[in-house]
């Protein structure tokens, strides 16, 4: 039956988790243009006879056509959940993303996603007054500017933005700015300390 490949890549991207990019299923989507390719050829073919006179072949140009269009989809709406969760990731954890996250991108969307940080980043630097305004941080606004905060891991330096240098050790506590902080608490480096 048509379109079934199709609609496993559609499945694979629904069951994926929140947050998380699986790898690109570059096995389904080559099987999925080959049955496109064939499905294509096989038209090319009886569309000619059907041309000749024979019209009963209409229909099943038609069928196959659809199953092509629907394969076209398909293809499109899991390239598009790929492109929109690399997206989220970014408002997400910043302009660096995980390892194991950077692993299952495909080079063209590494490079997106480069050119999407790029392109956000000018635009946050643009607004406000002064140096810009950081528009991935909380949606709603913080109760306080300075938290506490927990090393989770070893990070190394971290220098703020008035300039003093921090080393963040692992299970070291800071009290730091919110808008310092916030990406490295998604990130898993840091915790807020809730007092």
């Amino acid at each position: 039956m048509f379109g079934l490949k199709a609609i496993e890549l559609i499945k694979e991207a629904k069951r994926s988790q929140e947050g998380t990019l699986p790898p690109y299923n570059e096995e389904g989507i080559r099987k999925v243009l080959e049955e496109m390719r064939a499905l294509f050829e096989q038209n090319q073919a009886e569309v000619n006879e059907a041309l000749e006179g024979d019209q009963d072949l209409f229909v099943g140009i038609q069928i196959r056509h659809v199953a092509l269009e629907q394969n076209k989809r398909c293809i499109l709406a899991y390239l598009n959940h790929r492109l929109e969760t690399i997206k989220q990731l970014r408002w997400e954890l910043g302009s660096v993303l995980p390892q194991d996250v950077k692993q299952n991108l495909t080079t063209p969307e590494a490079q997106w996603f480069s050119k999407y940080s790029k392109g956000l980043a000018k635009y946050m630097r643009s607004l406000g007054n002064q140096g810009g305004v950081d528009l991935t941080l909380d949606v709603r606004p913080p109760k306080t500017l300075h938290i506490q905060v927990r090393c989770l891991e070893d990070h190394g330096e971290f220098e703020t933005q008035d300039g003093n240098i921090i080393l963040l050790k692992k299970n070291s506590q800071h009290f730091l700015l919110r808008s310092e902080c916030e990406h490295l608490i998604r990130q898993g480096i840091l915790e807020h300390i809730i007092t």
